[in-house]
């Protein structure tokens, strides 16, 4: 990539499309939920055109054609209909059936928030495989999920997020001293699909989803279709895409959870000591 210019930040120097710190996410991600959500100060604006520039080294197309999955909880119900001998309806009968493809998709004029989307304007959300559709609706055992396979309607330009594996080492860091503009690329990168991948509450603090949001909006805006990110629940990915009408439903089935595994690590010591 061609670099076009360098800016001077605190005596460094740092080429444009170069991150200035490799944790320079937590500090846009600071800025934008106490601080100032619409518009950017000079450096977090530096930070977001760095992400867009870096942001062809992930570039992904997801053919036409391809399968993709898409969860939803709960069941649809169609008519049963009873006849006698001669073909004629005697009664009825409601059975579970998965949900209508209508209802799979997003309304277009109604949305909650969520990593990607703000509230009201929607993108949908697909998984790599039906067992992480599954898993990310979070259902109890019992459940019923409806769970629908999508075709893409035409090639999909999207941000694979998953490109660059988030840092968990920090101690790679901190031993050797500042990172080079390589590693801040990773840490930073690493962050951002950390961000986009923490599963979704509706009970959350709707402006820790402000960050990825503003990401997300700068990735539509530079003509991407959509941003591929980890899940946190199942092992395959979560592809969100912009365009609800970029795939159609090509089969859908409603299965019930016998199951659900559970994995966790201690957080603080036992109380009390």
């Amino acid at each position: 990539m061609a670099i076009r210019k360098v800016s001077k930040m605190n005596d460094e120097k740092v080429a444009v499309g170069e991150f200035e710190s490799w944790n320079q996410y937590s500090q846009f991600s600071h800025w934008v939920m106490k601080k100032a959500r619409h518009l950017l100060d000079a450096r977090n604006q530096r930070f977001l055109d760095a992400v867009i520039l870096t942001s062809v080294r992930r570039k992904r197309i997801i053919k036409a054609g391809e399968g993709i999955w898409r969860a939803q909880l709960g069941c649809g119900w169609r008519t049963e209909k009873m006849l006698d001998e001669n073909e004629r309806e005697t009664d009825s009968f409601l059975v579970r059936g998965p949900h209508s493809p209508e209802r799979m998709v997003p309304l277009s004029d109604c949305a909650y928030e969520g990593r990607v989307n703000p509230k009201g304007i929607p993108c949908i959300y697909f998984s790599t495989d039906s067992d992480t559709a599954m898993t990310e609706t979070r259902p109890w055992i019992g459940s019923l999920v409806t769970v629908a396979q999508f075709v893409i309607l035409n090639n999909l330009t999207v941000v694979d997020c998953t490109a660059t594996e988030p840092v968990d080492d920090w101690n790679l860091v901190f031993n050797f001293g500042p990172p080079e503009p390589e590693r801040r690329e990773e840490c930073v990168w690493g962050d951002i699909n950390r961000a986009f991948s923490q599963p979704v509450d509706r009970i959350d603090n709707v402006a820790e989803y402000a960050p990825t949001q503003v990401l997300a909006e700068a990735f539509r805006m530079a003509g991407y279709d959509g941003i591929v990110y980890g899940s946190k629940l199942g092992t395959g990915k979560t592809v969100a895409v912009f365009d609800l009408a970029a795939a159609k439903v090509a089969n859908c089935q409603l299965c019930r959870v016998e199951g659900v595994s559970l994995a966790y690590s201690e957080e603080s010591t036992v109380y009390p000591p």
